[in-house]
């Protein structure tokens, strides 16, 4: 039997294959990139929440069905986060991107169409928007690979500053949902809000195609490509020469986050995120049904509430991006959402005047959304490079499945005659807060030590 000897340039020699280097100018457009791509993902996501009521009132559904068909998209949005992570791993983060933003847009416009068809439909076409959700763990994994390979100073030392500019596209989303709802519904009514929707996601899909990959997963990538050639000389020469750990970089996969040293992030952040979503999808994405029902305010006032207290939690989202550069971003996380749970509790319980509601609400959403520029770059340093994707998109995945807890406990206070002031206290304020304690049970990691 005779075999085929595989010839391969050294790697330290003229003319050795180098990943495709990204300089100042990459890595500024991926980051606005990956800022509009969150923005008008998160547009579609909030948007959906948002006109819920409306849609309800439409379609004669009582609040008990709005909130079985916020749970069941729930379920449908957990399956598609959880395999949105390993399929970045082998198409590539800038695929995963232009995937996922592309998909928001799609199904943006759907919803218009098949919310007239019945529950079914919707719940289908809501849960594949799980995209826009699964969108925000691709930007993570980007751009803390892009940021890492940058030897830019001023960004090596502001790198959780600048992500929290991106992650910001959070309450800017959410604040040009209902701003723009508040503006466009009595004229184009809510279907031609989620056409709307889709048109500026298109756009950003489109553009993100001169989005170039990290070099960290080209450097994968290419590993990969050695070893399914059959030349593992060659492939632990690379790996070597980029410090990745060959014999990880083969044992990848989802099972990999179960062990050893990446365990104890995937239980405690997965735990930590799964709470934190629950009180997420009671105060944020029904934010308008809570408003509402609790403090008998008008569906108008209640958008109008949003814009003002989601324009808080913009420097909400700074203001941790900048702490956790400093203070650390385990500490940083752990006493935001512990504040929340407080400042929600405090609404819930305060007497229904404009004002205070505004306040209370507001301080509220600084607390909970704003953590978040924190902890999206907190997973990316808590797991190798190797299981970054997929690492992140387990513990990501999670949020949906807490949403489904919330949904599940809201619909059953809801069905057995309770209020919605009961529903957002057991199933929002109450696991805002205890997601800051679990997060203490996580690996401190001091930012200036990840490469």
């Amino acid at each position: 039997m005779t075999t085929q000897a595989t010839t391969t340039t050294p790697v330290g020699a003229p003319g050795a294959w180098k990943p495709v280097h990204l300089d100042s100018k990459d890595v500024r457009y991926a980051t606005w990139i990956a800022f509009f791509a969150w923005v008008f993902a998160v547009y579609d996501f909030i948007l959906f929440g948002t006109l819920l009521p409306v849609m309800g009132g439409h379609f004669t559904w009582s609040e008990a069905e709005q909130a079985e068909i916020a749970t069941w998209v729930a379920v449908g949005g957990a399956v598609v986060a959880f395999i949105v992570g390993p399929l970045v791993d082998k198409i590539g983060r800038r695929g995963g991107i232009i995937f996922t933003i592309g998909g928001t847009a799609l199904c943006s416009a759907l919803t218009a169409v098949c919310a007239g068809m019945g529950k079914g439909p919707l719940i289908a076409v809501r849960s594949v928007a799980g995209l826009g959700y699964a969108e925000e763990g691709v930007n993570a994994t980007y751009l803390t690979e892009v940021y890492a390979a940058s030897t830019d100073p001023k960004l090596i030392k502001r790198r959780g500053f600048v992500y929290s500019l991106v992650q910001s596209g959070w309450p800017v989303g959410a604040l040009i949902a209902a701003g723009l709802t508040a503006l466009l519904l009595p004229h184009i009514g809510w279907q031609g809000c989620f056409v709307f929707a889709a048109v500026p996601a298109l756009v950003v899909a489109i553009l993100a195609r001169k989005l170039k990959e990290s070099p960290q997963f080209q450097v994968h990538q290419r590993i990969r490509q050695l070893r399914k050639a059959g030349d593992e000389a060659a492939a632990r020469s690379l790996a070597s020469e980029y410090q990745v750990d060959y014999d990880e970089h083969a044992k990848a996969g989802v099972a990999a986050a179960f062990r050893g040293a990446a365990l104890r992030p995937t239980v405690v952040l997965s735990l930590a995120i799964l709470l934190n979503w629950s009180a997420i999808q009671v105060f944020s994405v029904l934010g308008t049904s809570v408003i509402v029902s609790v403090h008998q305010l008008s569906f108008q006032n209640s958008l109008w509430i949003l814009v003002l207290s989601n324009l808080v939690g913009f420097i909400g989202y700074l203001f941790h991006g900048w702490l956790g550069d400093r203070l650390g971003r385990r500490n940083t996380v752990a006493l935001g959402w512990m504040c929340g749970g407080v400042a929600f509790f405090a609404m819930l319980q305060a007497p229904s005047q404009l004002t205070t509601v505004v306040a209370l609400y507001s301080l509220g959403l600084f607390f909970l959304t704003g953590p978040y520029s924190a902890m999206l770059f907190f997973m990316g340093e808590s797991f190798p490079t190797s299981i970054r994707a997929t690492g992140g998109a387990i513990v990501h995945a999670m949020g949906p499945i807490g949403a489904i807890v919330a949904g599940l406990g809201i619909t059953s206070v809801l069905n057995a005659g309770g209020q919605w002031h009961s529903a957002a206290l057991w199933f929002g304020a109450l696991p805002c807060f205890l997601s800051g304690v679990v997060m203490f049970a996580a690996r401190h990691v001091e930012p200036h030590s990840v490469k």
